[in-house]
């Protein structure tokens, strides 16, 4: 279900938001990552991902956000789900001051058979395959990403 915009902002100022992030590895092990478009964490390389709607099941939710990031749907059988995380924002999506966004994520890793022909450009304006090593070594790699992949 999608709100109209003022609805949402309203959501976000209040509660948080539930999403899933996909932690998708190529056949070389390497993740993919994507140059945020949009608020929160816009211009950081940060993993694909959506939130969750009101009344959508989880399984539903993972066909749709696999299909809108990635470009084609990924059964939710073949990821695992790798932890609850939480990520908060001191900004929103529509650039009002005043309050931040607060998601409360679950992580999913998946691994792809191949690398995607074309993938959406809607929250992600580049992508680019990093190692865990390759993320830890650059500064523009966000935080919340970053904890998917601990140091060892």
């Amino acid at each position: 279900m999608h709100l109209d915009a003022d609805t949402f902002l309203s959501v976000v100022r209040h509660t948080p938001l539930v999403a899933i992030d996909l932690i998708a590895r190529d056949p070389a092990g390497a993740v993919l990552v994507g140059r945020r478009a949009n608020r929160p964490a816009r211009d950081w390389w940060f993993v694909p991902g959506g939130r969750i709607y009101k009344d959508e099941r989880l399984t539903e939710a993972f066909a749709r956000i696999t299909r809108d990031e990635l470009g084609a749907s990924v059964p939710f059988d073949q990821a695992r789900l790798l932890g609850v995380y939480e990520h908060l924002y001191e900004d929103n999506f529509a650039g009002v001051e005043g309050f931040g966004t607060h998601y409360v994520v679950l992580g999913y890793t998946l691994a792809l058979d191949h690398i995607p022909a074309a993938l959406p450009r809607t929250q992600h304006r580049d992508y680019l395959w990093l190692t865990p090593d390759a993320m830890r070594a650059r500064g523009d790699v966000h935080p919340n990403t970053l904890a998917y992949f601990p140091a060892r």
